[in-house]
């Protein structure tokens, strides 16, 4: 928040002069690339989804048949067991969805050997495959929707996303939490812990009152800690306010209005032979015995609460899940229907954790993080995580979504490790937009590696008569802090290398200075004119180095056009052949996406 106050405009403002009455509030919206305009479908500048080829929808099919193939490598030990039984990946671009992939299998365990670290299978005719239409327990997904009910009723005044929640609920306000406001329950910034075991307490009642008498462990708006409590919270909130139950808010304000018929809480027993499995809960990796978990919540709170909780306990299919991302990318708006805003959906894709970098967030959706995101993630990238092995990942830099649900607890939670499906889908998605080349039919391209450095070096060059420049063209997206592009120079045949300071310009916008001759981080996704002045040298080496770390890649580098010239004339031109092929490039590539 401390940004927004140097500006002029603190959090506070910017919500309630965004909402308030009605208001609208303008956002510089971050250009969608511009090498190729994904497919709209039917209804112009509002698509709703359809089924394409990737080159309806903006994408390169390679990428995509890779982003498949990596998921399936999952089914097998990662490291040691399988990430998943069986996912639904689904990925699109404007109003088409190119990718629609089930894999492996929705129910193949009845039971798991705590002793000997196994799952007990069923019968091989037992076993259900995965299908395009499998329904998954969404576990923390389901934040999403609660979220969406909230800002509905922001927008409609109903509530104040600056009022403290005590507001609305009073007996909330003991124990340290008077100054808890709605926006600390939508960004997380609560102070509330992760969770507390409410399902120990027997009635409703109870469990309400022991998140009234919870005393955050830190004051409000002083530092980020995600919880489902706030959630839980919110959903107190939203049912005081409308008078209605939270999956009666979910059925009226969301699914019915989009026709989302696959997403729902407690899904009736008629659906469970299409319904993914998830853990064979049996204490003490789970707080209650109940053999194995399918076709009701897995979330043990969100269970105790009759199934319908603002923290977990929605279900739904990849496609209707991908209905609710088209929704917001579009503002708000899916075929006949609006449910938001086109503003009220903009603080959802808003950052209002400023004074924490690494935990962005806007209302309720998280922002930015490379961790699942993987090489989608930009400023705005949106998405969310749940603990079953679900994710949503939402790019309106290029309008593209993505959907991977997995049953990555069946049988038992232990089995999974870390995030490294949904990071992979998500860089062979972002892999999968095309960079068209600043000019000409190809450009230089650094790959998308991991632990890797790549140079991009030109032949030796003099310039010992001064006034040297390099021109080129420039694109980076890097994680930024870990991974980046350096412009070097050599004067002793490469035995020692010093940065080279740049200046780099995306249109219509000024100059930005690189004085330690490096560039990292999100720069918008379109290409920079970058000049810098060159030392003078009877023989110069200059070359690009790209370096990544072992975790998480950015969409990569891409450089073009690279000239050199001096007052006298250019010394190296990349348009000339006999310049071209002096380059030597590793680990880079002539790409013309």
């Amino acid at each position: 928040m401390a940004d927004a106050a140097a500006r002029g405009l603190t959090r506070r403002q910017l919500g309630g002069s965004a909402l308030a009455l009605g208001g609208a509030l303008a956002f510089a919206a971050l250009p969608a690339d511009p090498a190729v305009a994904a497919d709209t479908g039917r209804g112009g500048r509002h698509p709703v989804l359809r089924y394409g080829s990737p080159r309806r929808a903006g994408l390169l099919a390679g990428p995509l048949r890779d982003l498949v193939a990596d998921a399936e490598a999952f089914l097998g030990p990662s490291p040691v067991h399988p990430w998943y039984a069986g996912a639904v990946l689904l990925a699109g671009r404007g109003g088409t969805v190119a990718l629609h992939e089930p894999i492996g299998t929705a129910v193949r365990y009845r039971d798991y050997d705590e002793e000997s670290d196994t799952g007990i299978e069923f019968p091989p005719d037992q076993q259900i495959p995965m299908t395009r239409d499998t329904v998954f327990d969404l576990a923390s997904v389901s934040k999403l929707f609660t979220s969406v009910l909230a800002v509905q009723q922001i927008e409609r005044g109903t509530v104040d996303l600056e009022a403290e929640v005590a507001t609305y609920l009073p007996g909330f306000g003991r124990a340290g939490k008077q100054d808890m406001t709605i926006r600390h329950l939508l960004t997380h910034t609560s102070g509330f812990r992760a969770w507390i075991p409410l399902y120990l307490s027997p009635t409703r009642e109870e469990k309400v009152r022991r998140i009234y008498d919870e005393e955050p462990l830190t004051a409000p708006g002083t530092a980020y800690l995600y919880s489902d409590l706030n959630l839980i919270s919110l959903q107190l909130v939203l049912e005081e306010v409308t008078g209605r139950a939270l999956d009666v808010l979910l059925r009226e304000e969301i699914t019915r209005p989009l026709g989302m018929r696959r997403t729902r809480y407690n899904p009736p027993a008629g659906w469970r032979p299409r319904i993914a499995a998830t853990e064979v809960a049996r204490q003490p990796w789970s707080g209650l015995e109940r053999g194995l978990v399918w076709g009701e919540v897995h979330d043990e709170n969100a269970h105790s609460l009759g199934g319908v909780a603002g923290h977990a306990g929605v279900f739904s299919t990849a496609r209707d899940l991908a209905v609710l991302g088209r929704t917001l990318l579009n503002g708000g708006t899916y075929g006949g229907a609006r449910i938001l805003r086109p503003e009220s959906v903009e603080l959802m894709f808003t950052d209002f954790n400023t004074d924490f970098p690494g935990d962005e967030h806007g209302l309720g959706f998280e922002l930015y993080q490379h961790w699942y995101m993987g090489a989608m993630a930009t400023p705005r990238t949106a998405g969310h995580t749940g603990f079953t092995g679900t994710s949503l990942v939402l790019d309106p830099t290029t309008d593209s979504f993505l959907v991977v649900l997995g049953n990555s607890v069946h049988p038992v939670r232990s089995w999974r490790s870390g995030s490294a499906p949904r990071v992979a889908a998500a860089d062979h998605l972002a892999r999968a937009v095309p960079v068209r080349p600043a000019r000409g039919r190809t450009a230089w391209f650094s790959g998308m590696a991991g632990s890797a450095t790549a140079t991009l070096t030109l032949p030796a060059l003099d310039t010992s008569s001064g006034g040297a420049r390099l021109r080129c063209a420039l694109w980076w997206d890097t994680e930024p802090g870990s991974d980046a592009l350096v412009l070097e120079a050599s004067v002793d045949g490469g035995t020692t290398w010093e940065p080279v300071p740049f200046e780099t310009r995306r249109p219509g916008a000024p100059a930005r200075a690189h004085p330690t001759g490096s560039a990292d981080g999100f720069s918008g996704r379109v290409w920079h004119a970058l000049g810098a002045p060159l030392p003078s040298a009877r023989g110069l080496t200059l070359r690009w180095r790209y370096t990544t770390d072992r975790l998480y890649v950015g969409r990569g580098a891409y450089v073009d056009g690279l000239r050199v010239e001096t007052p006298r004339g250019p010394l190296f031109d990349e348009a000339r052949p006999a310049d071209a092929r002096r380059v030597t490039a590793r680990g880079w590539e002539a790409s013309a996406d």
